[in-house]
């Protein structure tokens, strides 16, 4: 086990440690729903905070390897990866969710009519939690974040690194700043976390940055930082009593992923684990488990009433049950939808189109501005 090299990282086609990442994430948030006080004090909500830096490295990684590729990044193709990777199955589950409580008689009862708007329009992130479909403000989150980043970090063109880096950072000031003034979100400090991974996806992706994170690359490094992790969650609660609450923790778990995630690129025995066929399985079905799980939990508790008290047996239910549908999601929407959003970007050809006397191109994955082996997930 060795530092990696610039080149050694470039010629990557997969992280699959980042799937086994993404299970982890996504089995500490519904642990963190339906566990009861005994998971409380483990703060398994940081965990969309981790999804929050894979998904900034991953898709900002896939940009930079498409600038390139082609000289530059096609915006237009990235809003409509992002749109065919997120939106499909969204709304299939918020459909679910709402024929769901219409069913039990529960529209107007649960003010549905009254959030539906928000949730149609990702502004999920302006209802107060505990509605139909509240864990989904993580998606409103996103959306916004990648309606933004792409036209600021890569609608000029190719830009050197101190230049682009500049960016980042000039975002995150712009963001630091904001949450001292009366314009100050609650969401904020998450934005600032998607940024740490564009940051690093930068730092990366070039010979310069890369230079400075590689002693991070190393397997050692990402134990290290993964033991980090665990010893945040295991003293969450002394963070928020000691800061009056989330925004440092957030703040700093973001950091301790941000310096975690080099570490797993080199091999090593956290990676294999990481990496194990099960994790793998959990983390590509991680954003529809996400998703399904309030769905997953109501029709859980419906069926076998014991399941309605919040405690460990509880969450592994409702992880199992969410699992299940989530992999048809998968295969019937999350894959098919990915699908044709990339035969509508080969189809519409490079950016500027087709000439109206010549056919779209049937274009290899290169020229689709798609590198289908890097797969960007959300919460």
């Amino acid at each position: 086990m060795s530092q990696l090299t610039h080149a050694q990282f470039l010629a990557l086609r997969r992280f699959p440690a980042l799937d086994g990442l993404r299970a982890i994430a996504a089995v500490m948030v519904v642990f963190s729903h339906y566990g009861g006080h005994r998971w409380a004090p483990y703060a398994g909500w940081l965990g969309v905070h981790l999804f929050f830096v894979i998904s900034g490295f991953l898709i900002t990684t896939l940009a930079l390897r498409e600038e390139d590729r082609n000289g530059r990044v096609s915006v237009r193709n990235f809003w409509i990866r992002r749109i065919f990777r997120l939106m499909p199955v969204y709304y299939v589950v918020l459909g679910a969710t709402v024929l769901l409580y219409f069913l039990r008689g529960e529209f107007f009862s649960a003010r549905v009519d009254e959030v539906l708007p928000y949730y149609l329009t990702f502004n999920n992130e302006y209802i107060a939690a505990g509605h139909i479909f509240g864990h989904s403000w993580t998606l409103a989150i996103e959306q916004k974040f990648y309606i933004v980043w792409p036209v600021i970090a890569f609608a000029l063109g190719a830009m050197p690194f101190g230049r682009r880096l500049s960016v980042a950072f000039g975002a995150i000031g712009l963001l630091v700043a904001a949450m001292v003034v009366p314009f100050y979100s609650w969401g904020t400090p998450s934005y600032i976390v998607i940024l740490m991974g564009c940051v690093l996806a930068i730092a990366m992706h070039y010979r310069q940055g890369f230079a400075v994170v590689r002693h991070l690359t190393h397997p050692v490094a990402g134990f290290v930082f993964a033991i980090g992790l665990v010893a945040l969650h295991l003293t969450a609660m002394s963070w928020l009593s000691a800061f009056g609450g989330d925004t440092v923790l957030i703040l700093v778990y973001g950091a301790c992923v941000f310096l975690l995630l080099p570490g797993l690129f080199a091999g090593g025995p956290l990676v294999s684990f990481l990496s194990l066929k099960p994790m793998r399985f959990v983390g590509e079905r991680s954003y529809s488990l996400y998703l399904i799980q309030q769905f997953a939990a109501i029709v859980l508790m419906a069926a076998m009433p014991v399941f309605k008290v919040e405690r460990t047996i509880s969450a592994v239910a409702v992880t199992l049950v969410g699992l299940m549908i989530a992999d048809l999601l998968y295969r019937w929407v999350e894959q098919p939808m990915i699908e044709v959003g990339r035969r509508l970007i080969a189809r519409i050809g490079r950016p500027g189109g087709p000439r109206r006397d010549e056919p779209a191109p049937a274009a290899p994955e290169a020229a689709r501005g798609e590198a289908p082996q890097l797969v960007p997930n959300t919460v």
